[in-house]
């Protein structure tokens, strides 16, 4: 359809031509993109020109404005009409006549409106007091009437601003600080808000009207690839959803991804990602650059009283060869030779994290724009100024990104090109993997003084999810990738073979803590064979906590820091060359022991609630020069310790009574308890962190008497369980991936480790040991973890005369189980 053919079909049709003309252009398959946007926009105008031209025969005086992202023409197929009505205030009643004529078609459409009937000094006095309302001015512009009107608002709102942006810039900023507050960042969302999040189509908007002052101007390149980016990706959301909506929702990117010609959603996040980062960028230089002026604004008239006129060059102080600060930022020397020096971009990189200050967007490009490619292998200094950098702590993440953004990362390690804006779709993780390995780099700075190494602990840390990129599972992958960049950055080969076992084996330490009986001499003996070194012991150690503490919240905590640090301790013991002795069952303390012998005298279940707190996380590793960090206490629950004479169906029983209370089991250790001497029985203690989903704890009692009936069978938990679904039935949402059992081999000598791994969900460990009961296995000990949505699980069972379950029948119970749990 052409221009002509749009005009003519609305003009005749009124409303329903310019809808029916509206569809087919949203429904061609062969326009799309900023070519589809500005037909809408030219569709939309002509109409619009239409009503004000059958609405405004006898009046002069008035124009019709488009404003905001109306205004530069970015019309989605859901957007809103941004509109000002703009008179002379001569004859008010036929204007206010005039606009009933435009706002009543668009409302009669279902089309969403925002608008304003204003002169144009009540335009300017709102803009001075509406930051938002100036900002859409900005993007005024004229569809229909009296273009001279028009001419003089867009020439008043311009110079206002541009007189005012020594106040107002630093209100803008403000807000878009306030905005990523509340909607965080784009670039690492798993369900991102195009437009408000940082790096959205909002900051971008802002980054226009930055330029527009004339104070300062952002990055130009890029830029506005990065805006179309995201606006195509609206596009198909809003074609997608039939809703105006910002929101990428999980259950709506495949369908996007189609509808963008993209491979799969992770594909779209990827692009939305790096569109996200590159505003982001943008912004952050730019805010700098507004800062600087605003500084040298206010400074020059004293300088100039004190001096009498002239201009005065900027201080500028060494930080290393051929880097110097300069108004606060990092740039290189005047007699810098970036074509001469390979090293430079890394040397520049180290001095500016060292020194706390940001990497100038001037002597990134430079560099980018002309150092030559490192040897391979690299030479000494390069590698000492890479660990340099890693080191400096939180200031890495910054340069870094400055490194990123001109793409000096990729050359110098051309493998982080796979892991580079990538999402991980797990609810613990909360970073992208790029950003989680600099995280984790973060963290690990400042675990250097307890190692030996501290650069092999920050490469590791750099590069231990490398192979994340990578089909199958990522340790394996990562150990060959990693062994060859460590040749390639000038580790010797022992060194190189050190970084590749801790890439390989950087969840050994957490995953057997948690989902292992560390009284198991198997268990103790099959990490220390896998590690082999107490260095390398010491660096796994400090890395398991730096990726855990990287990863989110929900990855590290006082009770997982004690469990690795235990592991280590035993690890380390036979390392030392200790002999592994058979376990003794751990002393009971105080309170166990009374529990336990409560138990025993009345012949049934006694327990004890216990509000726990613990102290931040990276404050419990016990090392006396690990940096401690200050802050309030971490809530850790409620400690549930319960003493039960032993007996069949005691996990299903507590797990499910649990459950009807509706406490959410955090962690759950079950084992059996020693009795002192001449106490007849044997006694079952169960060691569980529990915490209410809403409202109040109930009362021990209650708890108990629920416990009674259900060990004699009198409470149906089952039954009560399926009622309470049924009457209150989830919400559906993303569809979980299913269920996974496994038999973990050669994990233990006295019994079989049944794995678990499902979506946490209320009655899930009900479940499981309902089904443990069916298959008739003796549970020796149960270590139970809940990591976001995820159960990780691990029990382990013998056969009924306490020997490990013979191999196809652990397979058998395992797909029992995982058929139990996917039902």
């Amino acid at each position: 359809m052409t221009s002509t053919d749009t005009h003519d079909e609305t003009q005749d049709s009124g409303p329903s031509g310019y809808a029916a003309a509206r569809l087919r252009l949203l429904t061609e398959e062969a326009r799309s993109g900023p070519p589809r946007r500005a037909a809408l926009a030219r569709l939309t105008d002509d109409w619009l020109t239409g009503l004000f031209a059958a609405g405004a025969e006898q009046l002069r005086g008035a124009s019709l404005i488009a404003v905001g992202g109306y205004g530069r023409g970015e019309l989605s197929p859901r957007s809103d009409l941004d509109l000002l009505l703009l008179h002379d205030g001569s004859d008010p009643k036929a204007v206010a006549a005039l606009a009933d004529r435009l706002w009543y078609p668009v409302w009669d459409l279902g089309i969403a409106l925002d608008h304003s009937v204003r002169t144009l000094a009540e335009a300017r006095r709102t803009a001075g007091e509406d930051l938002k309302v100036q900002l859409g001015l900005l993007d005024a512009r004229h569809i229909a009437g009296d273009l001279g009107l028009t001419a003089a608002l867009r020439t008043a709102v311009l110079a206002d601003w541009r007189n005012q942006a020594p106040k107002r810039l630093p209100e803008l900023q403000e807000l878009c600080a306030e905005r990523a507050e509340r909607q965080g960042e784009l670039q690492y969302l798993l369900e991102p808000d195009l437009k408000e999040a940082r790096g959205g189509l909002r900051d971008a908007t802002a980054l226009r009207a930055v330029a527009a002052s004339w104070l300062a101007d952002a990055p130009r390149e890029g830029l506005a690839d990065a805006r179309r980016r995201l606006l195509d990706v609206r596009d198909a959301l809003h074609l997608t959803t039939g809703r105006a909506t910002d929101r990428l929702a999980l259950q709506e990117q495949d369908q996007v991804a189609a509808a963008l010609g993209l491979l799969d959603a992770d594909t779209l996040l990827r692009q939305v990602y790096e569109a996200a980062r590159g505003i982001a960028y943008a912004g952050d230089v730019t805010w700098r650059e507004v800062g600087r002026v605003l500084r040298s604004r206010a400074v020059r008239p004293r300088l100039r009283a004190m001096i009498g006129g002239g201009k005065q060059n900027a201080e500028r102080s060494p930080l290393a060869e051929g880097v110097v600060e300069q108004d606060g930022e990092a740039v290189l020397a005047r007699a810098a030779r970036p074509e001469r020096d390979p090293v430079l971009p890394l040397r520049a990189a180290a001095a500016a994290a060292q020194a706390g200050l940001p990497l100038s967007l001037h002597a990134v490009r430079r560099l980018a724009a002309t150092v030559r490619p490192l040897p391979t292998p690299w030479p000494a200094e390069a590698r000492e100024q890479l660990v340099t950098l890693l080191g400096a702590g939180r200031p890495t993440v910054d340069v870094w990104e400055a490194l990123e953004a001109e793409g000096l990362i990729t050359r110098l390690l051309p493998d982080w090109e796979r892991v580079r804006c990538r999402p991980q779709r797990n609810a613990v993780h909360i970073w992208t993997v790029d950003r989680h390995l600099i995280e984790t780099a973060v963290r690990a700075s400042a675990l250097t003084r307890r190692v030996h190494r501290p650069d092999l602990l920050l490469v590791a840390a750099l590069l231990h999810d490398i192979g994340k990129g990578w089909p199958g599972d990522h340790s394996v992958a990562g150990e060959t990738i990693v062994r060859d960049m460590a040749a390639r950055i000038g580790f010797d080969r022992a060194d190189a073979g050190i970084l590749a076992t801790l890439v390989r084996h950087h969840l050994l330490l957490v995953e057997t803590a948690t989902r292992r009986d560390l009284d198991d001499p198997a268990t103790v003996r099959a990490v220390a064979d896998t590690v082999g070194t107490q260095d390398t012991l010491e660096l796994l150690h400090a890395l398991t906590e730096a990726d855990a503490l990287a990863t989110g919240p929900a990855a590290w905590s006082a009770w997982r820091a004690s469990l690795v640090a235990d592991l280590v301790a035993r690890v380390s013991a036979v390392l030392a060359g200790d002999p592994l002795e058979e376990p003794e069952a751990a002393a009971p303390t105080a309170e166990q022991e009374r529990l336990a012998l409560e138990a025993v005298a009345t012949g049934g279940p006694v327990l004890s609630l216990r509000a726990r707190t613990e102290p931040p996380a990276g404050a419990t590793t016990g090392q006396a020069d690990t940096p401690q960090p200050t802050g309030e206490p971490e809530p850790l629950g409620v400690e549930l310790l319960i003493a039960v004479p032993d007996q069949a169906g005691v996990l299903p029983a507590v797990a499910g009574v649990l459950a009807l209370h509706r406490l959410t089991v955090r962690t759950a250790e079950l084992r059996t308890l020693e009795l002192p001497e001449g106490v007849e029985g044997s006694v079952l203690l169960l060691d569980w962190r529990v915490a209410a989903e809403y409202g109040s704890l109930p009362q021990a009692a209650r708890l108990r008497a629920d416990l009674v009936r259900a060990l004699d069978g009198t409470l149906d938990i089952a039954g009560r369980l399926a009622e309470r679904d049924a009457a209150h039935p989830r919400r559906r949402g993303v569809v979980p991936p299913p269920a996974r059992v496994t038999v973990a081999p050669a994990a233990s000598r006295l019994a079989t480790v049944i794995e678990v791994r499902a979506q946490d969900a209320p009655g899930l460990l009900f479940r499981i040991g309902q089904a443990l009961e069916d298959v008739a296995v003796c549970l020796r000990s149960a270590h139970a973890s809940t990591l976001g949505a995820n159960a990780v699980d691990a029990f382990y069972v013998t056969t009924l005369e306490g020997a490990p379950l013979p191999g196809e029948e652990a397979v058998s119970v395992a797909r029992k189980l995982e058929e139990t749990l996917r039902a």
